[in-house]
């Protein structure tokens, strides 16, 4: 047993002791992708093998803080049951020994490949005392990995004006005949950028040019950059930290944006339109993309943000996956949508069709806290209307979602919603003929608002009492609820 084998052996042994406490906890999540004891933060490596779906994770196995990064690993064939496999990668080489940073997965000659950041703490600041290289390890099993030879593949950052230490989260897809690879980075002044490699073998990589760059208010540093076509439409998708809040934007420490425009291959080149954000709630962070064998482009993220409080890590916890979503543009803007196979966890179906709603109602079958919720709403005279979520007999806690008709805006609030972080997110969106639809998934200590037919995405980490299972509309003039659906949900992780 080699010493990244022996990493990857001690830290399974630690897991399997915590999965027990973490198994009984009244706010583990049922169907969404979370560690099975311990830290998780951004997913890596999302990819189809095999005809299967396969989703790394960044994983801590020690604590349920961030530490020194492994990567966790699970499979799936159809990104709703998924099974937990071992450890993929554990810090056991020089050039990783402070952990094995984000990055991607690729199909070469029947094997897997893992593409991650190794990264080492050259002094006590970890902002400033770092150094970071590109790695690979392979799997003929997609199980087991190991790391090649050949390490670091990339071994320090271009010249020029490129920060030698922040670099990082490698993304590499084949196009035609060669691997392309995006980097985030920043600039020697700390401005976000992208960058762009080229490989004929994985192994040997050619720098080839500064992707995208920053201007203004967008961040100091470019995190899990991805880009990818969908349609005729390039799009870059990635995480900036160190953006400003403008308006009702930007209110989380860090970001998750698309930004749609068109890659020049010939120039290594990217040229950018306006910035879309990709979750207008608290919790989404380093999403990462991948085409399936369906020809879908899902995506997937850490339902998480930094430096926020998280209670589950009193139970040996910390840390989710959102529910895969499924990327789309229409009209020129980006649509999220959930993916229909969620639809297999439904049972005990309710339905409701034209019902008026005034003042605060609660209807019969329709609460819970492991469920979905499909339901259009006409909004007639009302200015402000909505739904509180998890919420307990005397109404002093809930996590409130209102809909205000003359501002054609949407607003998240969970500063009533239990325990952990509260806050107030808001998101414009306008009716359409009048009405609204929203489509929730609610699943023990989360809450994901998919809007007008994906044009707007909310999601949220909520902390309430196991008893807070109730749901209540409310308006302040009479509204048309045209069709409810409400399903409970199965477990499936």
């Amino acid at each position: 047993m080699n010493k990244h084998q022996q990493e990857i052996a001690k830290a399974h042994s630690l897991i399997n002791e915590k999965s027990r406490t973490v198994s009984q906890d009244d706010w583990r999540l049922h169907y969404h992708v979370m560690p099975e004891a311990n830290w998780m933060n951004d997913p890596n490596g999302f990819c189809m093998w095999n005809g299967e779906y396969h989703l790394f994770y960044q994983h801590h196995p020690y604590s349920p803080e961030w530490g020194p990064m492994y990567w966790g690993h699970v499979k799936s064939k159809d990104l709703v049951h998924w099974e937990r496999l071992p450890i993929a990668l554990a810090p056991s080489e020089s050039y990783d020994k402070d952990g094995c940073f984000s990055g991607s997965a690729i199909e070469k000659d029947g094997k897997l490949y893992l593409f991650y950041t190794g990264n080492q703490w050259t002094g006590p600041d970890q902002e400033t005392d770092l150094k970071q290289v590109q790695c690979l390890a392979v799997s003929e099993d997609g199980i087991h990995f190991e790391k090649i030879n050949k390490n670091p593949v990339i071994d320090k950052a271009p010249d020029g004006d490129i920060h030698p230490f922040h670099f990082r989260d490698p993304k590499v897809w084949k196009k035609g005949d060669m691997y392309y690879c995006v980097l985030g980075s920043q600039t020697k002044n700390r401005m976000g950028q992208a960058l762009l490699y080229q490989s004929s073998d994985l192994i040997h990589w050619e720098f080839v040019n500064i992707l995208a760059k920053g201007q203004g208010n967008q961040g100091y540093m470019w995190e899990c950059p991805d880009l990818f076509q969908l349609d005729d439409t390039d799009v870059l998708v990635m995480s900036p930290q160190g953006v400003h809040p403008e308006g009702d934007y930007y209110h989380n420490l860090h970001q998750s944006v698309a930004v749609m425009g068109h890659f020049h291959q010939d120039k290594g080149n990217f040229t950018s339109e306006k910035w879309q954000i990709l979750d207008h709630g608290f919790d989404f962070y380093a999403p990462q993309t991948m085409l399936d064998e369906q020809g879908r482009r899902i995506v997937i993220a850490w339902m998480a943000m930094w430096e926020s409080e998280m209670p589950e890590q009193k139970q040996d916890w910390a840390g989710a996956m959102t529910i895969p979503r499924i990327l789309s543009i229409e009209k020129e803007k980006l649509r999220i949508d959930p993916i229909p196979e969620l639809a297999s966890l439904r049972y005990d179906p309710i339905r409701y069709q034209k019902l008026i709603v005034d003042q605060n109602k609660k209807l019969d079958g329709v609460h819970g806290d492991c469920l979905e919720i499909k339901v259009s709403i006409d909004a007639k005279e009302a200015t402000k209307f909505g739904l509180n979520l998890r919420m307990n007999e005397t109404g002093t806690e809930r996590t409130n979602l209102t809909y205000y008709v003359d501002e054609e805006k949407i607003v998240l609030d969970r500063s009533k919603s239990g325990k952990g972080p509260g806050g107030v997110r808001k998101a414009p969106l306008a009716l359409q003929n009048g009405k609204l639809q929203l489509h929730l998934f609610i699943d023990k200590s989360s809450v994901e608002i998919f809007m007008q037919n994906g044009e707007k995405v909310m999601s949220a980490r909520i902390y309430p009492e196991r008893d807070s299972t109730g749901i209540e509309f409310f308006s302040d003039a009479a509204i048309e609820m045209i069709q409810l659906e409400k399903w409970s949900l199965k477990q499936s992780v």
